[in-house]
């Protein structure tokens, strides 16, 4: 089982987290992929390279750390997405059109125009807890939204600073407390922006094996690889209003020994 994980970012291509996450006996392989084009990533490009490396190494699950919606009219939030306030996220994104705080316009167009193209490529947001129904309707490549911040308090260690303040120290103190909770490699040490892709991208696993079982069952087969991870989700399903998305789900891993999954909080 294995996932694609995305720590975005709009102003250079080596300013992106792109981890491939992979599950090997019980062991969760991290390899890191390094991009380092002399120009800023467009949208359709970045787009067409997460496509076609997810179909070279057979994902079916790719997490972006990038709001993929807008709120609902009627989500009971002055102004957030329902997800957004689970998690505190640092982006609130209004009605259509409106971001908080205004800081944030650019990265979010950004995601949000990512997600679009991606969706044209094949790509479907993460859609309901109940995704099959006598066989039919599993997805088959699946957009989740991680959020790392909030990933690193789910599994109980701390998360690490900015960027911009983050030391080499910071990082190797993380990786440390990550590989102590989980039997975990990677394939080069990871700077900033990979580390938090690896932790946004834990819950994946779980959503893969989720799906591979839910599918082996339609099909009358078996599946013996449990996921090491487990995963919470959090927010409401996302839906397409007056030609906009709409809220939609965010992803966060659970330590070890909370061995379950839970959909809704």
């Amino acid at each position: 089982m294995s996932v694609l994980s995305v720590d975005l970012a709009c102003r250079s291509w080596s300013d992106l987290g792109v981890v491939l996450l992979e599950q090997k006996g019980q062991r969760i392989c991290c390899d890191v992929i390094r991009w380092a084009d002399p120009y800023a990533p467009p949208v359709v490009e970045l787009a067409v390279r997460l496509n076609a490396l997810c179909e070279e190494r057979g994902v079916g699950v790719l997490m972006l750390d990038g709001p993929q919606a807008w709120k609902s009219e009627d989500n009971g939030q002055a102004f957030s997405r329902v997800a957004e306030r689970a998690v505190n996220t640092s982006a609130k994104m209004g009605l259509p059109g409106t971001v908080l705080p205004g800081t944030y316009e650019r990265f979010v167009g950004y995601c949000l125009a990512l997600y679009d193209a991606l969706g044209r490529l094949g790509w479907e947001r993460l859609a309901t807890r109940e995704r099959t129904r006598a066989g039919e309707g599993i997805q088959k490549k699946i957009l989740v939204e991680s959020y790392p911040q909030a990933a690193w308090k789910s599994l109980g260690i701390a998360p690490l600073p900015a960027k911009r303040r983050c030391r080499v120290s910071d990082l190797a103190e993380a990786y440390a407390a990550l590989t102590a909770l989980l039997p975990l490699t990677t394939s080069q040490p990871p700077n900033h922006n990979q580390m938090q892709a690896i932790v946004g991208g834990l819950p994946g696993l779980a959503i893969e094996q989720r799906v591979a079982a839910m599918d082996a069952e339609a099909s009358d087969g078996g599946r013996d690889v449990e996921s090491i991870t487990d995963m919470r989700i959090v927010g409401e399903p996302p839906r397409w209003v007056d030609g906009y998305w709409r809220e939609g789900f965010i992803a966060l891993p659970l330590p070890p020994r909370e061995r379950r999954i839970r959909w809704m909080d």
